[in-house]
């Protein structure tokens, strides 16, 4: 059990240096609301639900983030696309059904039928829109999803998004076998590696299920995944996770904000549904490691010193808070949401262009083009922190 003790002594100054020092007074989800109304006004598809996956909207643009490299595809694939139901979600647990709910049911929901594939079983969400020729289906794709139906659900009762959550996870159990010694690939078609990106939110949303439903089975399946992500994925070094493990055994040894962010929150969803204290424990750990590899210390225009996350990808490190807020309510004294307040606030102000898309923390690359789902996830992490500011109210 050595990994229990990898926290770094920065972490820990860190966290301790934080408390007392939280911004105050700002209004994230008029904010996130903001975000959202420009994505719909640059990204929208004419006379479709759709999304253009990037702003300006460019033929050239190469997917790379697909088991193959795509080009020029008129429409959004389903990861930035998911997006935008994450943020509306984030909005409907802050602001209310009646605030959100009908852009969820006009816009979110209409568009992501698309990508509804049936001619597969299980059903699922494929990686394209189903007018195109078959397209592969992602498992981390389906969770993302998943987690936001069991999320709407959470915040509305309304049952259709609860069998929708159920559904998913039919699929994505369809995705694990005995290879490895348990765990969920991460591309139907492409079964030859078991993610982080897959086995984490895995474990997430059948937490969550256990929670709505009271179901043990998922709450079994949720510590299972956890454990087995703990075992072929954590570096015990820092308290980090690698990113796959291939059927050979060889590891894939990028660390992303977002994998271990996820293991963040489920070892915090196990902590709040069995009380079992080294679930805290090993959450702790790796938020303390995340605090000192995804951020770093910068200086506003101003003269005042944050801390600022570091990597470009947004959607990352909105999922990386997503544990963290998980985290922070079960770990009230400390203080794990500072950084990110401070990343927002620079970005809004210094980072946006002049139509209010972001394309990274700093605005190094306010002029280039702007992608679907680092809109979203900036909305997303700015209606979830006004969450937590009324909480605290």
């Amino acid at each position: 059990m050595k990994h229990l003790f990898c926290r770094s002594l920065v972490g820990i100054a860190l966290i301790a240096g934080l408390a007392g020092c939280r911004t105050t007074g700002k209004r994230e989800g008029g904010r996130a609301g903001v975000m959202l109304d420009s994505l719909y006004a640059r990204y929208a598809a004419p006379k479709t639900k759709l999304l253009r996956e990037n702003y300006p909207y460019d033929t050239s643009y190469e997917a790379t983030y697909l088991a193959e490299t795509a080009q020029g595809n008129a429409y959004s694939y389903l990861w930035p696309f998911s997006g935008t139901l994450s943020a509306a979600a984030a909005l409907v647990e802050t602001r209310g059904w009646e605030a959100y709910g009908p852009l969820v049911d006009t816009a979110v929901l209409p568009g992501l039928e698309e990508y509804a594939d049936t001619r597969r079983a299980p059903r699922a969400y494929a990686s394209y829109v189903q007018t195109a020729a078959p397209s592969d289906r992602f498992y981390d794709d389906n969770i993302w999803l998943g987690i936001d139906f069991v999320d709407l659900y959470a915040a509305t009762g309304q049952p259709r998004f609860l069998e929708g959550a159920e559904g998913i996870w039919r699929f994505v159990e369809s995705g694990t076998d005995e290879l490895l010694g348990d765990g969920i690939y991460w591309c139907e078609q492409r079964k030859e590696s078991k993610h982080a990106c897959s086995n984490a939110p895995g474990a997430v949303l059948a937490l969550k299920l256990h929670a709505a439903t009271g179901e043990k089975k998922y709450l079994e399946r949720g510590r299972a995944l956890y454990e087995w992500t703990r075992a072929k994925l954590l570096d015990t070094t820092d308290c980090l996770y690698f990113d796959n493990m291939r059927l050979d055994g060889s590891l894939g040894r990028a660390k992303f904000s977002y994998n271990s962010g996820q293991m963040i929150q489920a070892g915090a969803l196990l902590h709040r549904l069995t009380g079992e204290r080294r679930y805290l424990d090993e959450a702790r750990a790796t938020a303390l490691a995340c605090l000192d590899r995804f951020f770093e210390e910068a200086q506003t225009p101003e003269g005042e010193t944050i801390r600022l996350l570091r990597g470009e990808m947004i959607w990352f490190d909105a999922v990386m808070l997503r544990g963290m807020i998980e985290l922070q309510r079960e770990d009230p004294a400390a203080d794990y949401l500072t950084p990110f307040r401070q990343s927002l606030d620079y970005a809004w102000r210094y980072a946006r262009d002049e139509r209010g898309l972001v394309a990274d923390w700093k605005g190094a690359k306010r002029d280039a083009r702007k992608w679907l789902l680092a809109q979203a996830a900036f909305a997303e992490m700015l209606a979830r922190l006004d969450a937590i500011e009324n909480d605290e109210r």
